[in-house]
């Protein structure tokens, strides 16, 4: 089963990056997100039976699923995305055939780049395809989504599965949450470079205090609506929260005011990227990561060194963590002609500071979900 050769079809699913908007997706603000050439690739063929066959490419792991069956693999260890994304597959009425998947993840696990929506959405692209269907990247991104909130137990946002799915070459998407409704915005940074550094300390949405947060969140939007008009956390205006703090017990203030003001800074960012004003975008990615160590709390010692160490380098002009935090990547805004000593000297220091060894990745912007017959 591992000569790529003997399959059908060849699926892939971007990694992804958020720019800025973080933690806000979940409580319907808009984010920012690019899908990354970083990408999992399903090579698929159908096998006439009632199991979908599972291998991976750096995996010794072989894995059957029973097609009649999916509900009993919710605690596999390596294939319970890929049994939930076939559970919801059927659920939505597609037809579901038995395959064989053999999975080749380029995104680094761990590392706040979406390796699971990757992966689900890839896997979802293989179903239909294997079905005889058309891949719709909203409807793959949403159930997704579904997979893993309610087979693999993490309380997700729609952010990562629609990027994984939705992503066009060159461009970040505003993506309101609420609505699903999506702007493309052309990425174009001048004389500075997107650069992508891995804290190289692995992370796990289960194991974190990502489910606590969301549960904060929706305690503060809970308290809030009692007062004002909204649907969300993300209607509310900074200047309407300040009206409101003392309605809101500490924590819950703080969590929420990383939120408000997180999607103040969406607004602005785009209009710096509209403007090609990078220090001006520079400045808001260096403030959202100070929101998200001071009132979020979900950085630690790892993303604050490489975030301090960027910031300090004359090149730079922002950093910032991405994804959920934890462990996982800085994003970092460098002058071009200075990216070789930008990456020496902020490894170094981290080296030095933590004892991991950074991992900078010169991923490109790419297109999210495609599929070809092989």
């Amino acid at each position: 089963m591992m000569n790529k050769s003997d399959y059908r079809f060849e699926v892939s699913a971007a990694g992804r990056v958020n720019l800025i908007g973080e933690h806000v997706d979940y409580c319907g603000g808009k984010v920012l997100p690019c899908a990354l050439s970083l990408k999992c690739t399903v090579y698929a063929r159908p096998n006439g039976s009632d199991f979908i066959n599972l291998c991976w490419s750096d995996l010794l792991d072989k894995v059957s699923l029973d097609i009649r069956e999916l509900n009993q693999y919710r605690e596999l260890k390596h294939a319970k995305y890929q049994a939930g994304c076939a559970y919801f597959w059927r659920e939505a009425g597609h037809e579901l055939k038995g395959c064989d998947l053999l999975i080749d993840c380029k995104v680094p696990f761990g590392s706040g780049l979406s390796s699971s929506a990757a992966i689900e959405v890839a896997t979802l692209g293989a179903l239909a395809v294997i079905a005889g269907e058309i891949p719709d990247p909203v409807e793959i991104a949403l159930l997704a989504q579904k997979a893993e909130r309610e087979f693999a137990g993490v309380n997700c946002g729609i952010m990562d599965q629609y990027a994984s799915a939705c992503g066009k070459k060159d461009h970040a998407m505003l993506l309101d949450c609420k609505t699903l409704k999506c702007e493309q915005i052309p990425v174009k940074t001048g004389e500075y470079s997107l650069l992508i550094i891995n804290t190289n300390k692995p992370h796990s949405l289960i194991e974190s205090k990502y489910n606590e947060r969301r549960e904060e969140t929706e305690m503060a939007f809970s308290l809030l609506k009692r007062k004002m008009d909204i649907d969300c956390l993300a209607d509310v205006r900074p200047f309407r929260l300040v009206e409101y703090r003392t309605s809101l017990p500490g924590i819950i203030y703080r969590r929420a005011k990383h939120v408000v003001d997180e999607c103040e800074r969406v607004r602005l960012a785009v209009e710096a990227m509209q403007n090609g004003d990078m220090k001006r975008l520079g400045q808001l990615l260096m403030e959202s990561h100070m929101s998200l160590a001071d009132f979020y709390e979900v950085t630690g010692k790892e993303l604050d060194c490489l975030a301090h160490a960027a910031w300090d380098h004359p090149a730079c002009v922002g950093a910032r963590m991405t994804g959920a935090g934890f462990g996982g990547c800085t994003i970092n805004l460098v002058k071009s002609n200075a990216i070789t000593d930008f990456k020496r000297k902020v490894c170094y220091r981290y080296m030095q500071e933590t004892g991991y060894e950074a991992i900078c990745y010169d991923a490109e912007i790419a297109d999210g979900l495609t599929y070809k017959k092989l």
